[in-house]
């Protein structure tokens, strides 16, 4: 038995619901997802505004994070696909220690600039607070990348200052912009979303 396959037998595919928006369907990975995530996920662009996606990404990379996510207290991890079940990048929720849950996202870049990215992280995020029960969550977004810090004030997340973080396809860090979102900030938001609708 490989180590891959020790570590799947952990992974827990059904403890993870299925999340569904307008355009999107947020999933747990499957390990035959693999070749897909590989293809999307190795685009220096995407690398070089996360923490840790490496460049180049592989498939035994792909491999590896999806034999990884979603195992008992750890990282929430979901992949994001079309309706039709198109891969288009990946989403998810980590919890350190006793810090505040982070939430993290990035698409293909074919899929950029879509509003895909606004979609799934209002999933991700009412996801948080709803099932997850969480009282605040934070982000972070490079200093230059404008598009994640946009989607991240779309969702309602307040800028709280800059720090360093390391970046693995960097080898090194880079200055991040620091975002917070606290469950009765997003509980208005979610009211008068639901006023706009109705009138």
């Amino acid at each position: 038995m490989t180590c891959l396959e020790l570590r799947t037998q952990s992974y827990r595919e059904d403890s993870i619901p299925v999340l569904e928006t307008e355009r999107l369907i947020l999933r747990a990975p499957k390990l035959e997802d693999a070749k897909h995530v590989a293809a999307l996920a190795n685009d220096k662009r995407i690398a070089e505004n996360t923490r840790r996606i490496p460049h180049p990404y592989s498939h035994v990379d792909a491999e590896d994070f999806i034999a990884t996510a979603n195992v008992p207290k750890g990282e929430i991890n979901f992949l994001i696909t079309m309706r039709d079940g198109t891969p288009v990048g990946a989403c998810g929720i980590a919890t350190h220690d006793d810090t505040m849950p982070e939430i993290g996202y990035w698409l293909g870049t074919k899929f950029w600039s879509q509003g895909y990215g606004t979609e799934a992280a209002r999933a991700l995020i009412d996801f948080a607070f709803t099932e997850l029960e969480h009282e605040a969550l934070q982000a972070g977004a490079r200093v230059t990348n404008p598009a994640s810090r946009r989607i991240l004030e779309k969702c309602g997340f307040q800028w709280t200052g800059v720090g360093l973080s390391r970046i693995r396809a960097l080898n090194s860090s880079a200055p991040i912009d620091r975002f917070r979102l606290d469950r009765g900030l997003w509980t208005s938001l979610r009211r008068w979303s639901d006023v706009r609708r109705v009138s």
